[in-house]
């Protein structure tokens, strides 16, 4: 019987997720949900799940237990509904280094948008809006006609960064999204979160906890597969009697 949400207004839902690898408990029992216009820092040492849990709700791993919806569909049901709806750039993104910026777009484009049922010129238009948009908002129009594998790690994330919106999906999933970046470049990119996340739900997973402060409306904290903490900063601070995210942070993940 298809798994369906009753909670019509989270974007993303989590009922009592578990991922287990051989007698590794990577995953354990987590339960959350997030609305639109949320941007979510999931925090957590290195090691305590974050991954792991972003690409089970992207759709990429199958939890061991417990169910994952997206706008309201099954995640591991409605794997082309959650697929459109969905943005992710995962950590170290793969890409097709020997495939010129422009074209692994392109590429992309064509895997993530329905163009069968339109006619070659109506084809072309929207491989060129949709190229245009990407593009300038990852601000990347200076490397489209170099290969991939000559540019630096932050141009690298920037594409990266690129296929992700594709589609302008209602879910963006980033995982280490200043990661590589110049001070200028990471600064651009957290205005950017901030602005797109009036708009959508926004997940981060990051180790930058200047970042999480300055950029996410809650903060999810993971410690060994378990959420320690789920709130603003404020509530946060006072649950653990802390001043500081920072001493926070220490304190839940010893």
């Amino acid at each position: 019987m298809k798994k369906i949400s009753n909670d019509k207004d989270a974007t993303i839902e989590l009922k009592n997720i578990t991922k287990k690898y051989d007698n590794i408990l990577a995953v354990n029992d987590i339960s959350f949900r997030t609305s639109k216009g949320e941007i979510i820092a999931l925090l957590g040492p290195n090691g305590a799940g974050k991954s792991t849990l972003m690409n089970m709700i992207a759709g990429f791993i199958a939890p061991s237990g417990g169910n994952i919806f997206v706008n309201g569909n099954n995640v591991s049901e409605d794997d082309m509904s959650t697929k459109r709806d969905i943005g992710f750039l995962s950590e170290g993104a793969p890409l097709y280094y020997d495939m010129t910026v422009k074209l692994f777009l392109k590429y992309m484009i064509e895997l993530k948008l329905n163009l069968e049922t339109q006619d070659k010129n109506e084809i072309k238009k929207t491989y060129k809006d949709e190229l245009d948009r990407i593009v300038s908002v990852a601000n990347i129009e200076d490397v489209l006609e170099q290969r991939i594998d000559t540019l630096s790690k932050g141009y690298v994330r920037r594409v990266g960064f690129a296929q992700s919106i594709i589609g302008n999906p209602s879910v963006l999933l980033l995982d280490e999204p200043t990661d590589g970046l110049d001070p200028n470049q990471k600064d651009y990119m957290k205005s950017l979160i901030k602005d797109m996340g009036k708009g959508k739900t926004i997940m981060i997973s990051t180790h930058l906890l200047d970042e999480a402060e300055n950029v996410a409306t809650r903060i999810i904290l993971i410690n060994k597969g378990n959420i320690v903490a789920n709130g603003e900063l404020k509530d946060i601070l006072k649950q653990t009697k802390c001043s500081s995210l920072d001493d926070a942070f220490r304190k839940l993940t010893i």
